[in-house]
């Protein structure tokens, strides 16, 4: 049996999650972004299931004890920036064993170089007694999701992009897909959302939530500035075979050309909640409960994320979940 990425929702033994720390990078919204992440993480440790708090030293490790629920742990990794998802490792599952696929990171195509990030992923594969290697190419976890029958969708505009692995043609990443997280097929995608530094990163646009069907945006108000992006994606996902739950949008947020990426799809799905973030956005309630019914064995909570934005990404992006061996 080779090796393979499961879908988000198969059983879980822990999950990390990364707690802001970087004065110089949050500034104003240090504090704030602290408290959601934290919110975000009592509520999957309250739970039951396990959370590892990624911290950066003592001092982020004390910040976070104040906020965080009792049954969480807290572990101090090197890093950057809170975006564990993609600096941390890959876990796959196969002949009865789980094994931690690293990848090259070059901050986003070079965007954000921040010194601990390239130490992120095989710190946590240590901490969590996790095999691991190191593939000989540039891929972060946002990039992909997985339906966990060996279909991955992902954006031409992250992966096809020149900044992450320029060597590398369509059909050479389709085969490191396959030979390092077990894909066989590939649904892509073409853009990802305006202002999205990711440059397209598909946790942001499309989210499998079960085999053969995936939950994509669908425009909020005449002035969305994802309109496009969202029935291009739903058109190819259809046309693939998918079945298609179209999900609202927060509509536009930002003011003017400084468009915020704040997407519903960026929930995370643990053992027994799905944690979906919100923005202030009329849409929150809507979508919270569209998403929640796609996962009748989980209760879905929306909690904000907003100040969490401010740093480029959300919930998802701060998570790195661990799949149980079964």
């Amino acid at each position: 049996m080779t090796m393979l990425m499961p879908a988000e929702w198969a059983k879980q033994d822990w999950i990390w999650i990364g707690f802001p720390a970087a004065a110089d990078l949050w500034e104003d919204d240090l504090a704030p972004a602290q408290e959601q992440v934290a919110a975000f993480a009592n509520a999957i440790a309250e739970t039951g299931q396990q959370v590892r708090l990624v911290v950066r030293d003592d001092a982020s490790e004390a910040a976070a004890r104040k906020l965080a629920h009792g049954s969480v742990i807290f572990e101090q990794h090197p890093y950057g920036d809170i975006w564990v998802r993609d600096t941390g490792p890959v876990a796959l599952l196969g002949n009865g064993r789980r094994f931690a696929q690293r990848f090259g990171f070059n901050g986003w195509g070079g965007k954000y170089l921040l010194e601990g990030d390239q130490e992120t992923g095989l710190s946590l594969a240590q901490a969590g007694g996790l095999e691991s290697a190191k593939a000989d190419w540039i891929l972060e976890g946002g990039a992909i999701d997985s339906d966990g029958s060996g279909l991955v969708v992902t954006t031409e505009q992250c992966l096809l992009n020149p900044n992450r692995n320029p060597q590398l043609t369509r059909e050479q990443i389709a085969m490191r897909l396959q030979r390092d997280l077990g894909f066989d097929r590939i649904l892509w995608l073409g853009n990802g959302l305006l202002g999205d530094h990711t440059d397209g990163h598909v946790d942001n646009l499309a989210r499998f939530v079960a085999p053969g069907r995936i939950a994509i945006p669908v425009a909020t108000g005449s002035d969305d500035p994802n309109a496009a992006t969202y029935d291009d994606a739903a058109a190819r996902a259809a046309a693939f075979g998918l079945e298609v739950a179209r999900i609202p949008s927060p509509g536009a947020m930002g003011q003017g050309d400084d468009v915020e990426p704040a997407s519903y799809m960026n929930f995370v799905i643990a053992n027994d909640v799905v944690v979906v973030p919100t923005y202030g956005s009329a849409q929150d309630d809507l979508a919270v409960a569209a998403i929640g019914a796609l996962f009748p064995g989980r209760s879905a909570v929306g909690l904000r994320a907003d100040a969490v934005l401010t740093g480029g990404g959300s919930f998802h992006c701060c998570s790195c979940h661990v799949p149980a061996v079964v």
